[in-house]
């Protein structure tokens, strides 16, 4: 098993002069856990600028997914650069003409469909919203609790996984309505099945007093939902938000930025349920890394849109096109079933773990999109933030990098091409990292 190698302090001295730098220079906006600076990667590995090994289970949160500077990305981006580096979209190319046709070769609408370009999950989501007002008429939306969707002001308007998000910038979009995310673990409705009571309380409560469902141009969800706690949704649950949205005439759209390409042991996530969204947003692992979006549409729904209106500078840049065509086929080649095989794995290891801790309340997740929900006690369920927050900070003196999500939730996102040694080497890490944060915390209240 590979052995993490933390050379020094941390951070180190180098890291520290970087840290002070951008302190001067940087916005202070950016969320950042602990000061981790990078110098370089290769697979799930990554070096910090002291020379310090760790191993990365966040790949830029969930963006590096054939690993750092994959080989066959990396040559696709050069052979790339030394064509051209910009034509705009008011021009065509191959490499994007030809991404487009992957697109409709892997995507699950069951039928043709279309792309437009973009440069992240936000600019995708605010597409794709413009999209589904333009071609219905109508304008209101629902979206979900705990969901995220990006920081621009549309897509702003449906991110409710933190309030801080939020804080300071109302008003953003009108007409958003959010309804609770299912979540059997912590139940809002009564009955075994919420996904269930959240589709009735869509029809029966809210259409029925609140928002009519014929001024709904979309539902916007993420099949399963990323930063508001790693959530599987209920099985059917998908199912019956597609049935509903059919007779209501309501656009089905799968927000897939973070679930999307391989993430979930399946090209796309809406494919567990056999689920057929109208529009689909992607971003985050398409590009390996370089910044590309995309809103894959039905083909009978995007061919409405007219000429100019909608659009934008970068979209589709060619780079950003063959770093792509390179992570689907490595991926739909090799990646797609390691996550599904890999992940099963690490599950099961994660649930081992588990029951040797009273501080892990659930498991949870698909492929390599994995959750572990830290809680104060097993009665209550209450989350245990502060432990959680502890063993991320923990993680990273050990060698592991990794994020948190929802309300005391670990995620494990790493590179789709880990194997089953690098997931016993996080789990040795992982539980390194539980026993010193519970010495630390044994003599206070875990919150």
């Amino acid at each position: 098993m590979k052995k993490p190698n933390i050379k020094t302090d941390l951070p180190g001295p180098k890291a520290r002069e970087l840290l002070a730098r951008d302190a001067l220079v940087v916005s202070p906006s950016y969320p950042r856990d602990y000061p981790f600076v990078m110098s370089h990667g290769k697979g799930a590995e990554v070096w910090d600028v002291d020379g310090n090994r760790f191993l990365d289970f966040a790949a830029g949160i969930a963006v590096c997914s054939t690993g750092h500077s994959h080989p066959a990305v990396v040559q696709a981006i050069k052979d790339a650069a030394d064509r051209f580096l910009h034509i705009s979209s008011d021009y065509w190319h191959e490499g994007q003409i030809r991404l487009a046709e992957r697109l409709n070769e892997l995507s699950p609408m069951e039928e043709p469909v279309m792309s437009f370009f973009a440069q992240s999950g936000t600019e995708s989501v605010e597409a794709a919203l413009k999209l589904a007002r333009y071609t219905t008429g109508r304008g209101r939306f629902i979206g979900f609790l705990g969901g995220f969707h990006g920081r621009t002001m549309g897509s702003l308007s449906f991110t409710s996984s933190k309030y801080t998000q939020q804080k300071g910038f109302f008003p953003s979009m009108p007409g958003v309505t959010h309804v609770p995310y299912p979540n059997n673990y912590r139940p809002l409705f009564a009955g075994a099945d919420q996904g269930h009571a959240v589709l009735r309380y869509i029809e029966d409560v809210l259409f029925a007093s609140n928002v009519p469902a014929s001024e709904v141009a979309a539902i916007l969800i993420e099949p399963i939902q990323g930063e508001g706690g790693y959530l599987v949704p209920p099985d059917g649950f998908l199912q019956g938000l597609r049935e509903l949205c059919d007779r209501h005439g309501i656009l089905l759209i799968f927000d897939e930025v973070q679930t999307g390409v391989g993430r979930t042991g399946k090209m796309f996530a809406a494919q567990h349920w056999d689920v057929a969204p109208d529009i689909m947003t992607l971003a985050k692992g398409l590009g390996s890394g370089l910044p590309i979006g995309m809103v894959v549409a039905k083909r009978s729904i995007m061919q409405k849109w007219t000429r100019g209106a909608h659009g934008n500078t970068f979209g589709g840049n060619p780079l950003c096109c063959a770093a792509a065509l390179a992570t689907i086929d490595v991926i739909e080649r090799e990646y797609c079933a390691n996550a599904a095989k890999v992940g099963d794995y690490f599950i099961r290891r994660l649930r081992e773990l588990a029951s040797r801790s009273a501080f892990i309340g659930q498991v949870r997740g698909k492929g390599l999109m994995i959750g572990m929900e830290l809680v104060t006690d097993q009665t209550s369920k209450q989350p245990a933030k502060k432990f959680c927050d502890a063993l991320i900070t923990r993680a990273y003196h050990n060698g592991l990098i990794l994020l948190s999500c929802g309300a005391s939730t670990v995620r494990f996102m790493p590179p789709l091409v880990i194997d089953e040694s690098d997931v016993d080497e996080a789990i040795t890490l992982l539980e390194r990292s539980l026993l010193e944060v519970l010495e630390v915390l044994e003599r206070e209240p875990i919150r």
